[in-house]
């Protein structure tokens, strides 16, 4: 097969159908975008728990005088029984270090607890009400193994002097859920587009074959196969794949510099967030670029075979 031949039939064939060709370029170009924006906010989401998850304590929320008065006026059992004890504090503290999945202990007093709450609340309206003495003692309890934080939760909630047992893994579990639902929209935009392209391939390669069908029929009187008549039709479609994907590669290249890395970007304006860097960019790349090229092409060898019949 001359490659002079298939080249000119490429050129041909694209300048035939410009518009077409554009739209194909876009829709392949968005939807690949859309798939490894996907594809790396997955890979976020997964760095962010390996984060946060081994970072979070439990804390042991102890009962003080206002709890025991609010609980014998509600009629609630956590703190029934008064403000926790010494010899309470004591025997918790003691159990905790007991615990082979118990790192560290680290006691926080009422009044630790009011001058942090100052620090990061102070400038709202409910922190001119708050005293110390409303702040309850707590332990600040960080795991070996993070993931296994309901062993403290049933180890020592409701016991005496307890008021309660909260960890944070609940508030990053909700955040890390709704990213996940915002990864499976953008899963949905892009199986959309991603039709709205393969279409666009199927009837581009239509018009294609059909302005060109007493070319191609000339070449099946003289012998050509199959094969060789389809192939311009086909890297026609492979070529604006490509050029889609290169499209699709540069949007996140460029997500990944000025809204991640340069200037004032997410990594300097949210520092306790740990962001993707270039390693996983990178890695998806190629398959961005194979599926950019291969979906165009599978879709114009099905679309040839209703359509280039002479």
């Amino acid at each position: 097969m001359r490659a002079q031949f298939v080249m000119s039939e490429i050129g041909v064939g694209l300048r035939r159908n410009l518009t077409m060709t554009f739209a194909v370029v876009i829709s392949v170009a968005l939807s690949l975008a859309l798939f490894g924006g996907s594809l790396l906010m997955r890979d976020q989401v997964s760095k962010m728990k390996g984060y946060w998850y081994d970072k979070v304590n439990v804390s042991i929320y102890l009962c003080n005088k206002s709890d025991a008065e609010d609980s014998s006026e509600l009629g609630s059992r956590a703190c029934a029984k008064g403000a926790a004890t010494p010899e309470q504090k004591q025997q918790i503290q003691t159990d905790l270090e007991k615990m082979e999945l118990v790192q560290t202990v680290h006691y926080e007093s009422s009044d630790e607890a009011y001058k942090h709450y100052k620090e990061r609340f102070g400038h709202t309206a409910l922190a001119s009400v708050i005293t110390p003495d409303q702040m309850p003692d707590s332990f600040r309890v960080k795991l070996t193994k993070p993931e296994k934080y309901k062993v403290i939760t049933t180890a020592f909630a409701g016991r005496d002097g307890v008021q309660s047992v909260a960890d944070q893994h609940t508030e990053l579990d909700n955040l890390f859920q709704m990213l996940g639902y915002l990864n499976w929209a953008a899963l949905g935009i892009m199986l959309i587009m991603l039709v709205v392209a393969l279409l666009l391939i199927v009837n581009t390669v239509r018009v294609s074959a059909f302005s060109r069908r007493r070319e191609t029929g000339i070449m099946r009187l003289v012998g050509a196969s199959s094969f060789y008549i389809q192939v311009p039709f086909i890297m026609e479609a492979a070529f604006a794949g490509l050029i889609g994907a290169v499209f699709a590669c540069v949007m996140l290249g460029a997500g990944q510099y000025f809204v991640i890395d340069h200037g004032a970007s997410l990594r300097t304006k949210m520092e306790l967030i740990n962001f993707i860097g270039w390693d996983e960019v990178l890695t998806k790349l190629p398959l961005v670029l194979a599926i950019g090229v291969l979906m165009p092409s599978l879709a114009a060898f099905l679309a040839l075979r209703k359509y280039l019949r002479v």
